[in-house]
């Protein structure tokens, strides 16, 4: 073997976070991640407890979690949880999505990376010890 044949490299693997900003920055959005490494904590930390990446185009703004393909329920669990998503889609210029990235493709093809984009609906968190909302229901 030849000392001057160069080694052919691996491309580097490229995280959800990086996707989805490749993807968003070709669609015409302006981006910036918000995911943070907490050294102290040992963990990552989302702004707001699930921004990965904050986006705006025009007087959208964009909150997006990125994750793979199969923790996108799990993220939308989590987000239903957060009372800070809940006041986040009180605007009607913000909204949330998450983009699950997984490889598809057919038995025998070449596997593409693909972006599930799943919107998450405006709702209402109930928090411990706040009484719930029952219309015109009137204790006695």
């Amino acid at each position: 073997m030849n000392d001057s044949t160069p080694i052919a490299k691996r491309p580097k693997k490229k995280s959800p976070t990086q996707r989805s900003l490749e993807k968003l920055r070709k669609e015409g959005w302006t981006c910036a991640i918000t995911e943070r490494w907490n050294a102290y904590a040992k963990l990552r930390q989302d702004l707001f407890g699930f921004i990965d990446v904050l986006a705006f185009r025009g007087n959208e703004v964009l909150a997006v979690q990125t994750t793979s393909g199969s923790n996108v329920s799990a993220r939308l669990d989590k987000i239903h949880g957060l009372q800070s998503a809940s006041l986040w889609l009180e605007s009607p210029n913000r909204k949330i999505v998450i983009h699950g990235w997984a490889k598809r493709g057919g038995r025998g093809e070449v596997k593409h990376w693909d972006c599930r984009e799943l919107f998450v609906a405006p709702f209402q968190v109930e928090l411990p010890g706040q009484p719930e909302l029952l219309g015109n229901f009137t204790p006695f």
